[in-house]
């Protein structure tokens, strides 16, 4: 396919993995994720990649550089700038997350596929030796 055309909230709210890459352009990268029951991505910087959240479901914290926070809901958008250290924490003890995310420029390898939080943080160790 050329590029990406889709119901990106049903794919979304159908989306079960921690983090599935759907598609992979020269400039930007599409990417559904799901945040279990109080699970967390992880404090992170991307130096050279803006990453555009929407939040299609669900209730989450945003920390910016440890101290900023932001209590988002299912329809709220988020945009964290290149350099910005950044964590998103589901707020739920039940009940999952369900956003996508778009990085300016990609992040993942294209086809990415992590069904959990431990798979991708172990593809991600590698990836950094």
């Amino acid at each position: 396919m050329t590029g990406f055309v889709g119901n990106i909230e049903n794919l979304t709210l159908k989306n079960h993995y921690f983090r599935e890459v759907l598609f992979t352009g020269k400039h930007a990268q599409l990417v559904v994720m799901c945040l279990q029951a109080g699970e967390e991505i992880g404090n992170e910087v991307h130096e050279t990649v803006d990453q555009f959240f929407r939040i299609e479901e669900g209730e989450a914290k945003f920390v910016f550089g440890g101290k900023e926070e932001h209590i988002v809901h299912g329809s709220d958008a988020v945009i964290v700038p290149a350099g910005t250290w950044h964590n998103v924490i589901n707020m739920s003890k039940d009940k999952p997350v369900k956003l996508y995310t778009v990085y300016s420029p990609p992040n993942h390898p294209e086809g990415t596929i992590h069904k959990t939080k431990a798979e991708a943080d172990e593809a991600e160790e590698h990836e950094h030796q």
